[in-house]
């Protein structure tokens, strides 16, 4: 391809606005929305997997973009009303066609990796954990924007209306939402079949920072969008009725081959990262390797709180703290373990703690576990969290709210302070005894804490 001619395409077409719409609307979208993607450990800065989903979520309003915006650039001819007298020239269609898909290629493609840029600069001054898994993700989010912009130019040519470019972003805004997994990775839902809703560029928001593609899916999407592209293209070349009908034949058969590959099951599309989730100790404290970062500051009050919960619970207290890397579905009960304090870094108790605070924090945990899910996306009980306030009194010897946990410390303490005032006031053998029936009873979320210490009598 002529470089030179490649330049003035460049300088004269649309397609350099088809890349500054899309980056645009990608960052203020990004910038200007406090939405999920700014909070918790899946926020799209943490981590290079979550910035990678992040940014492909943002393909649900992106894709309908490029499309609209290839449609725009396919009208051309006709707009300039040069179609016959580029149809008398003896240069072949398909290198008139190349030069105006290239740049648009170039320009969208570019638009995105921008985009990933801004949220890499991010995430090198925020991790530890370095690793090339994303790119798969990104990569084919830029083949997505550049095959939705090729089918734009072809459809956009064969149908040279004014209206086209508005109904193709309309259309396909609707397809990617029709097709849209509903909930997170945890347990994806879909109003579609699993394999249809893969045909959407988009993928879910991102709750877990341990989730990633599985192979499948990369392979699916690319040979369904490669097939999109071949169509778009051969729209844009074909001179007849019969040849624009033959033009849909890679699109339809990039389908077919991409819902064989595609994974029928939503558990086999979203993956556990087993690279993120090895676990790093330092002695029987372990987080991921995706927090590592945080080992430091948790192994000295994560020894401490083991120390202290061997006293209070004798044989049946934990010997290790550990990050849990169970799946969950958003609302689900969290993992639970007899012999493991395990943290959640999800949750602003463990979070935000540090030192004593942190120390009290992993007592609790391990005394009382959660069985209600905590985050800035779902809030436990009141009773529960005062349960664990008071259980982590008990062996620290005073009590005090717990931070981060979504309650107030007036709140806590309105529910923990009549409980541990009749706690004390019992033998040392009863209390022994109403502990061990309270962390049995978290252990199985069989009953709440609170109402365990207090007697079993009714709230």
């Amino acid at each position: 391809m002529n470089t030179r001619v490649l330049r003035i395409e460049l300088k004269r077409s649309v397609a350099p606005w088809a890349g500054v719409v899309i980056l645009v609307a990608a960052l203020a979208f990004l910038f200007l929305i406090r939405g999920m993607w700014w909070s918790g450990t899946a926020r799209w800065t943490a981590q290079w997997t979550s910035m990678a989903m992040w940014t492909r979520s943002l393909l649900i309003v992106l894709w309908p973009l490029a499309v609209g915006l290839g449609a725009l650039q396919g009208l051309r001819d006709r707009r300039s009303r040069m179609g016959e007298l580029l149809a008398s020239t003896p240069r072949p269609a398909v290198q008139r066609a190349a030069v105006p898909t290239a740049a648009t290629a170039l320009t969208l493609a570019s638009a995105f990796a921008l985009l990933v840029l801004v949220g890499a600069a991010q995430v090198l001054a925020d991790t530890a954990y370095t690793h090339l898994g994303w790119l798969p993700i990104s990569l084919v989010g830029a083949l997505s924007l550049v095959a939705g912009a090729v089918l734009g130019m072809g459809i956009g040519r064969v149908v040279p209306s004014a209206l086209t470019p508005p109904a193709l972003a309309v259309g396909a805004f609707v397809l990617t939402n029709v097709l849209r997994v509903s909930e997170g990775p945890a347990v994806p839902e879909a109003a579609v079949p699993n394999r249809l809703s893969l045909l959407s560029p988009a993928v879910a928001q991102v709750r877990e920072v341990l989730f990633t593609l599985s192979a499948s899916v990369h392979v699916g999407q690319t040979l369904w969008l490669l097939g999109m592209a071949a169509t778009g293209f051969a729209l844009l070349i074909a001179a007849t009725p019969r040849t624009r009908l033959l033009a849909l034949a890679p699109v339809l058969a990039g389908a077919v081959v991409a819902l064989l590959v595609l994974p029928a099951e939503p558990r086999r599309t979203y993956v556990v990262d087993e690279a993120a989730a090895a676990m790093v100790c330092d002695g029987p404290v372990c987080v991921t390797q995706a927090h590592r970062a945080r080992l430091a500051g948790l192994a000295g009050p994560g020894r401490e709180a083991l120390r202290l919960l061997r006293g209070a619970l004798g044989d049946r207290a934990p010997v290790a703290v550990r990050e849990s890397t169970a799946p969950r579905a958003q609302g689900a009960e969290p993992e639970r373990s007899s012999t493991a304090v395990l943290v959640d870094f999800d949750d602003g108790m463990i979070a935000t703690a540090e030192d004593e605070e942190l120390t009290r924090a992993l007592v609790a945990q391990g005394m009382a576990p959660n069985c209600f899910p905590r985050s800035e996306r779902e809030s436990n009980s009141t009773w529960e969290t005062a349960g664990q306030s008071v259980a982590a009194a008990w062996v620290l010897g005073d009590l005090e709210a717990l931070g981060g946990t979504g309650h107030s410390s007036r709140d806590q303490l309105a529910l923990a302070e009549p409980v541990w005032k009749e706690l004390r006031a019992l033998s040392r053998a009863e209390q022994r005894s109403r502990i061990g029936a309270m962390h049995a009873a978290a252990l199985s979320c069989e009953g709440d804490p609170l109402h365990v210490l207090s007697g079993g009598a009714e709230r």
